[in-house]
């Protein structure tokens, strides 16, 4: 028996949820999102599963380059990470999409000698967000510039919602009429829509979207939860009860004697910890999943353990199963509980953690 925390991938979950996004695309394309090791779920496996998608986007060269190495010959979009002139060079030479977003950039294409190899580049609005990106005043002068360069092939144009999180927000609005207000003559396509603009703002979808959290199975929406979006849950984080213990009345439990036993009761103790990913800061009461039931969570999470009050489950014994989140425990939920998104927690997986690959299917990419 594994006591090893565990993280099962289910591929026809990733496959699935890619699927509701190519329906809520309608004639759009997909870039799909996969920066930050496929969220925390496996570069690889992830673009194994989604062999669908039309490309593949991510955050860092490296991602890009790396996935050029395995053999995988679909457009490659560079999100943010391009900016010195190697960079540029190895994009040039991998065939890969970069995003450009501020003048320095451009400096360091104009730098650069005709090879006979373009490069596509996407060259970013900020619409809003203030983040990265032209100012729509400096748009019309990057763009000239672009067009002057013997390295630059097609020339696209994209943006990045900041609130789509809450379709009610009306910045989403702002910013989706800031894009269209661009002439898109000189651009061969434009993108806006995330997961949220995808779900939630047909006026997002341009010739690309881009959706990224809700393939992984976890909602964009503050308010709105994956079941309800009818997503499927990639990720399974789980492992065992390595101990259970038999407290006393007033009885602390764990670092610093956050909880305190209000009778005789038994806690588990659950072999996995914030050294495997899992949230330090989140509070006693925090569901984990043994054996189907819920049990909250008491005490401190240490490096490698937590502690569970048991009282709800008789019989609990050494190896049962602990499912901290996945399935009937949504990784959202969990988030919430600690204060923060699913993002960060599916991100936020340790290598530690042993993966397992669950209906798998060999794929050309």
């Amino acid at each position: 028996m594994e006591f090893a925390p565990q993280a099962s991938i289910d591929h026809a979950a990733l496959r699935h949820n890619l699927r509701l996004a190519r329906q809520a695309a309608d004639t759009s394309r997909i870039w799909a999102v996969i920066k930050a090791d496929g969220y925390g779920h496996g570069l690889f496996r992830v673009v194994e599963a989604l062999d669908e998608a039309d490309g593949f986007a991510v955050a860092r060269l490296d991602e890009a380059l790396a996935l050029r190495q395995q053999g995988v010959v679909k457009p490659l979009l560079v999100l943010s990470a391009c900016i010195s002139r190697s960079d540029f060079e190895q994009a040039i030479y991998a065939d890969l999409q970069v995003v450009v977003h501020h003048r320095g950039q451009l400096d360091v294409l104009q730098s650069l000698s005709s090879t006979g190899q373009r490069l596509s580049v996407w060259l970013k609005l900020d619409s809003g967000m203030h983040r990265l990106g032209f100012t729509p005043g400096e748009l019309n002068h990057s763009l000239a510039q672009l067009k002057a360069l013997p390295v630059v092939g097609d020339i696209n144009l994209l943006s990045h919602l900041a609130n789509g999180d809450d379709p009610d927000d009306p910045m989403t609005a702002t910013q989706c009429e800031q894009l269209m207000q661009i002439d898109p003559s000189p651009y061969r396509a434009r993108s806006l829509a995330n997961s949220a603009g995808l779900l939630a703002n047909p006026a997002t979808r341009f010739d690309w979207v881009r959706p990224g959290i809700m393939l992984y199975g976890a909602s964009p929406f503050i308010n709105t939860t994956a079941a309800e979006l009818g997503l499927q849950p990639v990720m399974t984080l789980s492992s065992r009860v390595m101990a259970v213990k038999s407290c006393q009345a007033g009885d602390a439990i764990g670092y610093g004697g956050s909880y305190v036993c209000p009778e005789a009761m038994p806690v588990a103790v659950v072999a996995i910890g914030y050294g495997d990913g899992y949230p330090r800061h989140a509070p006693n009461g925090t569901p984990v999943l043994v054996n189907g039931v819920r049990l909250p969570l008491v005490g401190r999470v240490s490096m490698d353990m937590l502690c569970v009050d048991a009282r709800a489950l008789s019989g609990i014994e050494v190896g049962d199963e602990a499912v901290l989140w996945g399935g009937e425990l949504p990784v959202e939920e969990i988030a919430r509980q600690a204060g923060t998104i699913a993002y960060e927690l599916l991100c936020g997986v340790k290598r530690r953690v042993r993966f397992h690959d669950l209906n798998r299917q060999q794929l050309e990419v």
